[in-house]
C-alpha cells in the first residue's frame, strides 16, 4: 500500500503541476523547495524526528554529501516540471522508463561494478531506443536524458550516505541547501514575468502550497515501503510512475506518438523486460545459493 500510493501520486503529478497553471515551472519549483522545506520542519515537530536530524548536522561530510544531492533532485524537478508544463509529459516519463538502464551503466562506470551480458544487452538496446528516438525527433530527448541521468546521480550520491540520514532528514537537508537557490529564482520570476501566488484565486494558492504536501508524501511512503519489501517487488512496482505518466500524456493529454516514438518506446520497454528478468534470475539464485550455507551451519550446543 505504501509503494502503490506512492507510485500513485508520482505519475498523476503531470496533472498536478499542469493544474498551477498561470504558474510557470521556476516559481514552481521555487515554491516546492520553499514548501517542502517548511513540511519538513513541521514533520520533525510532529514525529520528534529532530535529534536524528541534529545529530546528521554534526558530521559535515554528510551535510555536504546531502548538498549534491540537492543540486541534483533540482534538476531533476527543474527539467520534469519544465517538461509537464509545455506538453511533454510522454517524453518525461521515457526518462523514468530509461532511469533504471541508466543505473545500470553507472554502477558500471562509476562504481566498476560486474555486469551481467543480459544487463549489457538491455543497455544496447536502451541505446538502439535513443537513436531510433533522436532520429524520429529530430534531435536527442534531452529531457527524458536529464531525468534519467540526474535521477540516476541522485540514487548514486544518496546511497553514499542511505544507512545514515533517512528520508525525512534527507529531503530536509536537501530542500535546506536550496533554499537560496528558491529565493533568488522567485525574485528572478517576480522582475520578469511575475509571481502567482496569490494572485489568481484562492484555490490556485493552496494548490502552490501543497507542491511541498505532495512532494514529502510520497518519498515518505516510498521510504516506508522500501524497509518492508524485497527488491525485486519494488523492481517492479517502479515501472507504475512511467507507465501512469505515459498513460497521461497520450491518453488524457492528447500527445502526438509518431511511428518513430512507438518504436523507440516499444524498445526502451524490450530493454527493461530483459532487466526485469535478470533482476528476478539474480535474486532467485541468491536464494538458492543462501540455502545450503544455512542448512549446513553448525547447531548451537
Amino acid at each position: 500500500m505504501y509503494a502503490g500510493a506512492a507510485y500513485l501520486i508520482w505519475g498523476f503529478l503531470p496533472l498536478y503541476f499542469i493544474a498551477l497553471a498561470p504558474a510557470g515551472p521556476f516559481e514552481i519549483v521555487a515554491w516546492r523547495v520553499l514548501f517542502s522545506l517548511g513540511f519538513c520542519a513541521i514533520a520533525m515537530v510532529a514525529t520528534g524526528s529532530w535529534r536524528a536530524f541534529a545529530a546528521i548536522l554534526r558530521r559535515p561530510r554528510v551535510v555536504l554529501v546531502m548538498g549534491l544531492a540537492g543540486v541534483l533532485i533540482y534538476v531533476n524537478w527543474q527539467t520534469y516540471v519544465y517538461a509537464t508544463t509545455s506538453g511533454q509529459v510522454v517524453e518525461a516519463s521515457l526518462g523514468y522508463f530509461i532511469n533504471p538502464i541508466v543505473t545500470v551503466l553507472l554502477g558500471v562506470i562509476v562504481l566498476r561494478e560486474r555486469v551481467r551480458l543480459t544487463q549489457w544487452v538491455a543497455i544496447a538496446v536502451s541505446v538502439i531506443a535513443v537513436v531510433v528516438l533522436t532520429v524520429g525527433h529530430g534531435g536527442l530527448p534531452w529531457i527524458a536524458l536529464a531525468l534519467a541521468f540526474s535521477f540516476g546521480f541522485y540514487g548514486l550520491v544518496k546511497k553514499q550516505v542511505g544507512r545514515d540520514v533517512d528520508a525525512l532528514s534527507g529531503l530536509t537537508l536537501e530542500t535546506a541547501w536550496l533554499t537560496p537557490v528558491a529565493v533568488v529564482q522567485l525574485v528572478v520570476v517576480g522582475l520578469t514575468t511575475g509571481i502567482t501566488f496569490g494572485q489568481v484565486s484562492t484555490w490556485h494558492a493552496i494548490g502552490l502550497v501543497g507542491v511541498g504536501v505532495i512532494t514529502a508524501v510520497p518519498l515518505l511512503f516510498f521510504a516506508a515501503a522500501s524497509r518492508r519489501l524485497p527488491l525485486v517487488v519494488m523492481g517492479f512496482i517502479q515501472y507504475f510512475t512511467p507507465v501512469l505518466q505515459f498513460v497521461v500524456g497520450v491518453v488524457l493529454l492528447h500527445e502526438r506518438m509518431s511511428t518513430e516514438r512507438w518504436v523507440g518506446f516499444g524498445l526502451v520497454w524490450v530493454a527493461l523486460a530483459i532487466l526485469t528478468a535478470d533482476m528476478v534470475r539474480a535474486v532467485r539464485h541468491e536464494r538458492r545459493a543462501a540455502v545450503p550455507l544455512q542448512a549446513s551451519d553448525p547447531l548451537p550446543e
